[in-house]
This record gives C-alpha cells, sequence and structure tokens, in this order.
C-alpha cells in the first residue's frame, strides 16, 4: 500500500443510515467526478454495502479514497472510485460472462454480480487462502450464493466456464497473463494493471477477430500479481 495513508484500526461506531448516507454522497463524488457513467453500474454501487466487506477495524472508512487492509498476504480492498475505474471502461453490463482475478473482500465482486443480473456470470479467483474465506464468508452473509468462487492462481484464469466477454485483473503485472487472453471471448474486453518504467498502467485490452488492440485508461498504483504470472 505504498503511496497512500491508511487510517488506524479503531473500534467502529457509525450506524447503518450513516453509512447509507455515506454511500449515496460517496456516488454523487464519483458521478461529479467523471468515474461514473453507467446507469447499471451507479445502481450497483448503491445497493451493494461497502462498509459489510471490512474488516470491522477499519470499517467506519469503508468511503474514504483510500485502500484498506484485509486478511491474508498484501490483501486490500481498493479506493471506492476504483471499481467504476475499472468497470467502465470494460462497459460491463447485463448479460456478461465476467471473470474476476483478485477476489478480495469480495465486494467488487458483488458489484459486478449486481450489474450483470441474473443473465450474466461472474467468477472470482483468489490465490490467498485466508482472503479467500474472508470474501466467500462476506459474499455468503450478503446473499450472493450464486457466484463461483475458486481458490487458486488467477494467471491462469478459470478455463472451465470461459471464454468470458469481460475480465478484470485488480492486481499489476508484468505482461497480461496468456491464459487470460486465451478465455477472452471474441469481442471481449480485459483490463489490469501493467507495469511499466515508473509505475503502473490501467490498460485495456480488446479482442477482435483480426487480433487484440490495447489502449491505456490511466496511471495506478495496485499490490503485485501473484503465481505464475507474478
Amino acid at each position: 500500500m505504498q503511496g497512500w495513508i491508511i487510517p488506524p484500526p479503531k473500534k467502529p461506531t457509525k450506524n447503518k443510515l450513516e453509512f447509507e448516507s455515506e454511500r449515496t454522497a460517496k456516488v454523487r463524488w464519483l458521478v461529479r467526478y467523471g468515474y461514473l457513467k453507467s446507469g447499471p453500474i451507479k445502481e450497483a454501487l448503491l445497493k451493494v454495502p461497502r462498509e459489510d466487506f471490512i474488516p470491522d477495524d477499519y470499517r467506519d472508512y469503508a468511503y474514504l479514497e483510500v485502500p484498506l487492509p484485509l486478511p491474508g498476504e498484501r490483501a486490500t480492498i481498493s479506493c471506492p472510485h476504483s471499481y467504476p475505474l475499472f468497470y467502465e471502461p470494460l462497459g460491463l453490463a447485463q448479460g456478461h460472462r465476467f471473470l474476476e482475478i483478485g477476489l478480495g473482500s469480495g465486494y467488487g465482486t458483488a458489484v459486478a454480480r449486481e450489474v450483470v443480473g441474473a443473465e450474466g456470470l461472474v467468477v472470482s479467483v483468489e490465490i490467498d487462502p485466508i482472503t479467500f474465506e474472508f470474501a466467500r464468508q462476506n459474499l455468503d452473509a450478503a446473499g450472493y450464493r450464486d457466484i463461483v468462487l475458486v481458490q487458486g492462481d488467477g494467471g491462469l484464469g478459470y478455463p472451465e466456464l470461459s471464454p468470458y466477454d469481460r475480465i478484470s485483473v485488480t492486481a499489476a503485472c508484468r505482461a497480461i497473463p496468456p491464459p487470460l487472453t486465451e478465455q477472452l471471448a471474441i469481442r471481449g474486453r480485459l483490463i489490469a494493471p501493467v507495469f511499466k518504467d515508473a509505475g503502473q498502467d490501467l490498460v485495456v485490452l480488446e479482442r477482435g477477430a483480426q487480433g487484440i488492440q490495447k489502449r491505456k485508461v490511466s496511471e495506478v498504483l495496485y499490490v503485485s500479481l501473484r503465481g505464475i504470472y507474478g
């Protein structure tokens, strides 16, 4: 979490109404600053209680623009703006088959499930068993029991349910792992932070019939991908 000032752990004091007010204010902020444009993504961010996906000691900080620690090795929940930052360029929408690499707290997974709807599919892969179990419990408690959760090396994807319309990699990699591009459907999109000389670029790949096109979205700062392609 280099580059961020993480607030100190504390006993939670905020109630449900306070969190709802902060969630609404955060969504308005995301719209105002241009991160959030899609109606379905906006509705998902309003619906999913981010505070329920954060360890108790950091729960009161749920809507601050800082990453927060999670159980597991170098695990964090990303800043609130990170979710539309990823999902808007992906064009994540109803009916998509979505693969998430890096389950984290399960919050982004729940948001994606709301966006793709009953006709879609969400598969999430997490390498850290402690982080995986934390997210699994969060999602189960929130009622998200139709998401496919996989404990394993995210760089390998999950070929059993491929191809995917959209793939999100929530950790920085030296290059996009080849198994992930292989599991991307024609006209599918993949987003990932990719290391460059002096930082990381958030990059979108789009797979067409004639090959893969790539474009940069912004500069970002994410923890490194683990596993074979880490």
